[in-house]
């Protein structure tokens, strides 16, 4: 499939994952429009980081770097009692399952993706989803998301294409794709500008990155990291 005469629109959160989506989908289509979603989410911060990762990456990709949708989906953080959405501790349940799983959260992102996709003549949809590191979502799985893209396709009656490039990358493969599309510049970029954190903490910069260095997302990026460096 020749993607250079295409668009795509990139579920694009202010994260690690997904600035490095954008920027593999920069690297492959004619043009790049991202799409955001405010849910009440504890790390609200990331949607703050949303603009400097993007006014970054169009200065990588000159000319490339369309439109920003900005979603309000409070209802979303209203029905979910999740340590993403609360002041909880976080923790895994009974089912094996972290506290920060919001349920149907991917699925609803990708159906308002395809929404906006539809009206906007964009059938390409970019998502940073992982079945590798991760925390054990469903709505993360490969199985989930080829099934939904099926849908998508039958309900919009339209071929729609799901993109994730990193379902199968661990964090230390993730950041050495990044250095594969524009070397440290880009690197640098995702690694001061994205953020990952649970807790929302960006008052400390470490080696890689901001966070608290203690939640479950910058464990498993602070490891991705030291894998990487070392490799």
């Amino acid at each position: 499939m020749s993607l250079q005469s295409e668009s795509a629109l990139v579920l694009f959160s202010g994260g690690q994952d997904s600035a490095t989506c954008l920027a593999w989908a920069l690297d492959r289509f004619a043009r790049v429009e991202t799409i955001g979603f405010d849910y009440g989410q504890r790390h609200r911060v990331e949607l703050d980081c949303r603009a400097a990762l993007r006014d970054g990456m169009s200065r990588l990709w000159p000319g490339k770097l369309g439109e920003d949708h900005m979603l309000d989906l409070s209802l979303l953080g209203r029905i979910s009692d999740t340590a993403l959405t609360r002041e909880a501790e976080i923790a895994f349940d009974a089912d094996g399952l972290p506290s920060t799983f919001v349920p149907g959260r991917n699925l609803i992102f990708f159906n308002l993706a395809a929404a906006i996709g539809y009206r906007r003549q964009i059938r390409h949809l970019v998502g940073g989803m992982c079945e590798t590191d991760y925390s054990g979502y469903p709505d993360c799985r490969d199985d989930a998301l080829k099934a939904l893209q099926v849908a998508l396709g039958l309900g919009l009656d339209r071929r729609i294409v799901v993109h994730t490039p990193l379902m199968w990358c661990d964090k230390a493969a993730i950041w050495a794709l990044t250095a594969e599309l524009r070397g440290e510049p880009l690197v640098e970029l995702i690694r001061t500008e994205s953020h990952s954190c649970y807790l929302g903490e960006r008052g400390t910069l470490h080696d890689w990155g901001y966070g608290c260095g203690a939640c479950p997302a910058c464990v498993l990026r602070a490891k991705g990291w030291t894998e990487y460096r070392l490799s």
